[in-house]
């Protein structure tokens, strides 16, 4: 087994007291010495900036291009599905919490356990390498999914990067939750992205994910100027589910382009929303009509 080692952090600056500032997503973290930022993931150690998580995979699988949800890149194909642990938003209904969430400090002490889930380290070139033998059985790349995987930014960009240069294709599964600069920096590399748009609200986004839209939509419109763009939204009863709301969202993302994949997702109960009742079925196919009237195409999730 190849060692974890401690890999610098991107995008970070020093401050007074052994303080950092983290700027690569949009909550400009102020982190002090022997903690992390929000993301759980991004460690100050005396004053540097720490990737914790870096190449620190909790889960791997080679799945069907059609589960990340991407629907219209490359149809029937299979990718190279990574994952690792942490994440950005703390959304209440989180559907991967034992992975994003259950990050806490007493798993340090266990240097290859977080949360409920045991890691593996593997470089870069190792998973790269493991993409191209799986070739052969339908495997056109790798997608970086299951946990936010923008938080494990420099894993992401040196993977995506090498991959690329092997003539892969990179996908990313993401919240959206990153700053400008940083996402520009990895779009060259990035072929195909699945970017979850909780809701078209900022009371949602501010009570149940601690974020603000804004800065996900920033992202939509900055990724569909480079690369095949989907976009997915999981619809939980009496909070995002109206037909007004749908109809905004919709709308927005026509004016973009119309011809964005856009997923509907039925909400099951999960993680602190566990009172909620499922969404149900026919809550899906309304509103997926309703998306129809601006979106050329739209698909049901989770049913």
């Amino acid at each position: 087994m190849v060692e974890a080692k401690q890999h610098p952090a991107m995008y970070y600056e020093r401050l007074d007291r052994q303080r950092v500032g983290c700027f690569l997503c949009p909550h400009n973290c102020n982190i002090p010495s022997g903690h992390t930022g929000i993301c759980g993931v991004r460690y100050n150690h005396d004053g540097t900036l720490i990737a914790e998580s870096y190449g620190r995979i909790t889960a791997l699988a080679l799945d069907p291009i059609e589960k990340k949800p991407l629907s219209r890149f490359h149809p029937g194909s299979y990718i190279l599905s990574a994952g690792s642990y942490g994440c950005n938003l703390k959304c209440s209904f989180c559907q991967n919490h034992s992975i994003s969430m259950e990050r806490t400090r007493e798993d340090r002490k266990d240097p290859f356990l977080t949360g409920r889930r045991r890691w593996v380290y593997i470089p870069p070139e190792n998973l790269v390498e493991k993409a191209l033998d799986l070739v052969s059985e339908g495997n056109i790349g790798i997608a970086y999914t299951y946990n936010e995987p923008l938080i494990s930014y420099e894993y992401v960009y040196d993977c995506s990067r090498l991959a690329h240069e092997k003539g892969l294709k990179n996908a990313l599964v993401t919240n959206g939750y990153i700053s400008r600069e940083p996402f520009l920096e990895l779009l060259p590399y990035i072929d195909a992205i699945n970017i979850d748009l909780k809701s078209f609200r900022d009371e949602f986004y501010t009570k149940i994910c601690g974020g603000s839209p804004q800065y996900v939509k920033n992202t939509i419109e900055a990724a569909a100027e480079s690369c095949h763009v989907e976009v997915t939204t999981l619809i939980i009863p009496g909070l995002n589910n109206s037909p007004d709301e749908m109809k905004e969202l919709a709308a927005w993302l026509a004016s973009i382009n119309p011809e964005i994949p856009l997923h509907l997702s039925r909400f099951f109960p999960n993680y602190r929303m566990l009172d909620r009742p499922p969404t149900p079925p026919q809550t899906i196919y309304s509103l997926v009509s309703v998306a129809r009237e601006y979106l050329k195409y739209v698909y049901t999730g989770n049913l």
